[in-house]
């Protein structure tokens, strides 16, 4: 939907890491059916959002901003993997940045040293093997790999230490549900929908902003807006959850020479092929692995070098660059937006 409709021609839809501590949030107060209503009505605010023109308020937001935000993020996806890249056996790890660090301290001791070593293994992998072939993405080749060793020793030497997709999740495709859209339902969740919208709004803007500056490209703001909109309203009648332009994604396709429509609607068809077609494969993928693709995407999308740069800038750059980053980290995005912008 987002590619079909999406005004960037290289920004590929998805969830992304900063909806976490929302998603938590609605889920604990509302149930399941609360964010999927909330999902539904943020979906209807981008639309009209895209269709009143706002989207264009985006090129009011500075640089140190778009940096702040993007290296927030960054460490924000390299956070949530540690679990996964360790394989930590903590029952449940909190949703913000630092009580989330601390639980992984206070667990560090049932860190899986075969997990250790899928989850490096992967990173390693994908650092070194552009040297041998940049035309099969290192990614691919470590979850490969790294699928087939889990697999072996799985079957022939017992190990079962090492967490897979199959332990954790249900390759199946879920059922059409319609939620129940009552206007004190609608009345409730409306200040989690507008967060949702708002944060919807700007990561996506953002991200196809962030794309410009590689691309050299313009995008259409309001479109990309009506097409995250349409995507928010569709996908949670599957038991999806909100969706918004990653940056992960839009970088990678960036880093492919990759242009949308096209390479949007082969990324959503492989999703679905693989879904319906590969799922008992799919399920021995170890989650060690697909954490070590994901540090290495948040290590890209970083900007580091930007951001040591920026550091030279005068103090009032240092200033906004510093504060939106800490509060993506700390808080939230559009926390960090605000703040940053006044």
């Amino acid at each position: 939907v987002i590619s079909l409709l999406g005004g960037s021609k290289v920004q590929i839809g998805g969830p992304t890491g900063a909806f976490i501590v929302i998603v938590y949030g609605i889920i604990a107060r509302y149930g399941e059916t609360g964010l999927i209503v909330a999902t539904i009505m943020a979906g209807a605010i981008l639309v009209m959002l895209g269709v009143f023109k706002l989207g264009t308020v985006i090129k009011f937001i500075p640089y140190p901003i778009v940096v702040g935000f993007t290296s927030g993020i960054a460490l924000t996806i390299f956070t949530t993997q540690i679990k996964d890249l360790l394989g930590l056996s903590a029952d449940s790890v909190p949703a913000d940045f630092l009580p989330k660090w601390q639980c992984y301290f206070e667990n560090i001791g049932t860190a899986d040293p075969l997990s250790v070593v899928v989850g490096i293994g992967s990173i390693a992998i994908i650092a070194l093997w552009p040297r041998i072939s940049k035309k099969i993405p290192g990614s691919l080749v470590a979850i490969f790999a790294m699928t087939l060793l889990t697999y072996l020793l799985r079957r022939y030497a017992g190990v079962t230490s090492i967490e897979t997709i199959g332990d954790r999740f249900s390759a199946s495709l879920p059922g059409v549900a319609v939620p129940d859209m009552s206007w004190d339902v609608i009345k409730g969740l409306f200040p989690a929908a507008v967060t949702i919208a708002v944060l919807g709004a700007i990561e996506s803007l953002l991200s196809a902003t962030v794309a410009d500056g590689v691309t050299g490209d313009k995008h259409d703001s309001n479109q990309e807006l009506i097409a995250q909109g349409a995507a928010n309203i569709v996908t949670p009648l599957f038991g999806g959850i909100p969706a918004t332009g990653a940056i992960a994604r839009t970088m990678t396709n960036i880093n492919n020479g990759g242009k949308t429509p096209v390479a949007g609607l082969i990324h959503a068809a492989v999703l679905l092929l693989i879904l319906l077609c590969l799922g008992p494969l799919t399920r021995h993928i170890p989650m060690a692995c697909l954490a070590g693709v994901l540090v290495i995407v948040a290590y890209n999308m970083s900007e580091w070098r930007t951001f040591r740069a920026l550091m030279s800038n005068p103090k009032a750059d240092v200033a906004v660059l510093l504060v939106t980053f800490l509060l993506t980290v700390l808080f939230d995005l559009t926390v960090a937006i605000e703040v940053g912008l006044v």
